[in-house]
């Protein structure tokens, strides 16, 4: 079997969001059913790098 749909956090391309798509949370509205989890909200604006990471699908943010 192979493990070809499963990605790991390194594979994840970087997701741009904006002000206006705050407050953020994963997954975003519109990301597949399969690849839903329970929704957390990312404070990534109180990141000083302004990037922040879902703890359940390793999913990549930054606001520009």
């Amino acid at each position: 079997m192979s493990n070809a749909a499963v990605e790991t956090p390194s594979e994840h391309a970087l997701i741009e969001v904006s002000r206006k798509d705050l407050p953020l949370s994963c997954p975003l509205p519109g990301a597949p059913v399969w690849n839903m989890h329970p929704r957390v909200y990312l404070p990534i604006e109180d990141e000083p790098s302004h990037e922040a990471t879902c703890p359940y699908c390793g999913a990549r943010y930054r606001l520009i």
